[in-house]
């Protein structure tokens, strides 16, 4: 029996291109060939290769190989060109992220778009090819166009990934929370803190077109209806990123519905959602929540103006999205548990 070439102890060296072309009984050039996964290699010699592998334990060091033959990636975060204080949060890590990566070869940039516009954004995927960029990320509203648009760039070798806004058909390729989860989490936070006996919850969102908004409300009216059936959601309101329809529309519900006991704002951006309720000068205390930390969120769990925060870490989410296109480019897998973007609650004590 042949015996193991594993190395047996931390302090020994790792097995080489060298050792695999030994032990498979092939050239060197054949196991880079093997490695790369270029075309003109016997499948009886591919399977002399990867059982060398498995032998010998080899795990590729393929930045060093990137680095040595000058490999380079690029990749775009395609972003809303509108936003508020957790967009700037976004901006500020992929910038930080750009100097950290910077010895890897990796370069993000940012490509601003109206999220409104599916034809716009459709029309700038439509402009990106293998040349241009390696991996795209993109944070917009799930819309057939834009769906068309992914499926395409990924059959001209582009490879895409939903960023924090979910597409149907992106399956775990999404860099972001459970957002179904999150509202499960939104709706059991908002039970348990409201003691009226009975009451109505006020649901405000930018858009319902928002795969993200869509799977909260899903999550938050299940838990209400099963654990909490005293309280009552009212129809989702859609502000669009609007100041002045914010405004209009809140207004306009707090006025028809005086028994407001809750308040749950699903969108990443809570500051005018959260403004206007200070003006509306409802007529009891009541409880509400929203996502994303923020300063101005922070100072509002501080101040008692809500009282706790779904977030997800920004920082997390642009560093899981450049390893996961760097992945994807290099038909390679990540790690489940470093790439899952997790739910937390703030409080004020815990900020």
């Amino acid at each position: 029996m042949q015996k193991s070439l594993r190395p047996s102890t931390p302090n020994m060296a790792r097995p080489t291109t060298k050792d695999l072309a030994r032990v498979a009984g092939v050239s060197r050039a054949t196991v880079d060939r093997v490695l790369n996964g270029r075309e003109g290699v016997k499948s009886e010699t591919v399977e002399k290769v990867t059982a060398a592998i498995r032998e010998l334990g080899f795990v590729r060091n393929l930045s060093a190989a990137n680095l040595a033959k000058g490999k380079s990636y690029r990749f775009i975060f395609v972003l809303p060109r509108s936003g508020d204080q957790f967009l700037d949060e976004i901006l500020r890590h992929i910038h930080e992220a750009g100097e950290v990566f910077a010895s890897d070869m990796i370069w993000a940039e940012v490509q601003p778009i109206d999220e409104n516009d599916p034809h716009q954004i459709a029309g700038f995927l439509a402009t990106l090819s293998p040349g241009d960029v390696d991996g795209v990320a993109i944070m917009a509203p799930e819309t057939p166009q834009l769906r068309d648009a992914m499926t395409r760039l990924g059959e001209r070798g582009v490879c895409a990934l939903p960023f924090i806004s979910n597409q149907a058909l992106s399956g775990d390729n999404l860099v972001g929370i459970d957002n179904r989860a999150a509202g499960k989490t939104a709706a059991t936070l908002m039970g348990r803190f409201i003691h009226a006996p009975r009451g109505q919850i006020l649901v405000i969102a930018e858009s319902m077109q928002s795969r993200d908004s869509l799977e909260r409300r899903l999550g938050f009216d299940q838990v209400i209806n099963d654990s909490f059936s005293h309280l009552t959601t009212l129809p989702s309101l859609e502000t669009y990123g609007s100041a002045d329809r914010a405004e209009r529309v809140i207004t306009a519900a707090t006025q028809r519905n005086p028994d407001i006991v809750g308040v749950y704002v699903m969108s990443s951006e809570a500051r005018i959602p959260l403004e206007v309720l200070e003006k509306a000068d409802l007529p009891q205390q009541i409880v509400s929540i929203a996502h994303e930390r923020t300063p101005f969120t922070e100072n509002a769990l501080r101040n008692g103006s809500i009282d706790a925060l779904i977030t997800q870490d920004p920082g997390h989410l642009v560093r899981s999205a450049i390893r996961r296109l760097r992945a994807l480019s290099d038909n390679l897998t990540t790690s489940t548990s470093q790439e899952k973007i997790r739910i937390e609650v703030l409080i004020a004590t815990n900020i």
